[in-house]
């Protein structure tokens, strides 16, 4: 794999506004329903556990945190991963305080925002950490909870994943894996691509150790500039360890 694409400026400022950034700072003035609906993925995914407190959470693929803070609400100890070193750093800086950025317009037109924290969520539950989802640390222990939102089609072999899974999870407890299915060569080699259908894949390599609970779509929206969006529709999976 080539130098780490999500260190650079611009995707930091892309991913804090996708993250964090209000309606009015991201949509167009006559934004169309779809556009709406798209807004806080970071958020609605982390609710699709099912209701009630846990003890610790994993979070991985976190990119800037706001998942990894969002799911603070339930649970008494959240540890957020991502291989992006600037992106863990603005993650953990948020909980700090404020962090401004600056969100690109058009051309040299920039404009300057604030990324903040949600004030009611216990920040000091959390914690996060530099790590390649597919080389985890033996010692991270287990959770009743791991969420992955649009990380396994950006890895190399994400079946290396797939396979520790497993020994990350306490029986009975809950994994959320949300991807777009936008295999790109340029992240993942089309030999580690899934032969069939992402879903028929994970079925194949999760079923012995997880039951699925629910399938549905989650759609998400990435802003580049004033003019110019990414809408993506996300499979949002949700499974139960064995």
């Amino acid at each position: 794999m080539s130098a780490n694409p999500y260190e650079s400026e611009r995707l930091l400022a892309e991913y804090l506004l996708f993250h964090y950034g209000k309606a009015d700072e991201i949509l167009p003035a006559e934004a169309p329903p779809g556009m709406k609906e798209a807004l806080d993925f970071a958020v609605r995914t982390t609710r699709h556990f099912s209701p009630g407190q846990v003890a610790r959470t994993l979070d991985l693929g976190c990119a800037v945190g706001r998942s990894t803070y969002e799911l603070s609400r339930d649970s008494s100890e959240v540890l957020g991963i991502d291989y992006s070193h600037s992106f863990i750093q603005a993650a953990a800086a948020l909980a700090g305080g404020p962090l401004n950025y600056q969100r690109h317009d058009e051309a040299n037109l920039r404009t300057v925002l604030e990324a903040r924290v949600p004030q009611d969520l216990p920040i000091g539950a959390v914690s996060f950490e530099t790590g390649d989802a597919t080389s985890l640390r033996a010692d991270l222990g287990d959770f009743h909870r791991v969420h992955a939102a649009n990380l396994l089609c950006r890895l190399f072999n994400p079946a290396v994943l797939l396979k520790r899974l497993p020994s990350l999870l306490r029986p009975g407890g809950e994994l959320v894996l949300a991807t777009p299915c936008t295999w790109l060569g340029e992240f993942t080699p089309p030999e580690n691509w899934p032969v069939g259908s992402t879903l028929d894949w994970l079925q194949d390599e999760l079923a012995h150790d997880f039951e699925l609970l629910k399938v549905t779509d989650e759609p998400f929206l990435i802003r580049e500039t004033a003019r110019k969006f990414q809408w993506t529709s996300s499979m949002v999976t949700l499974w139960r360890r064995k």
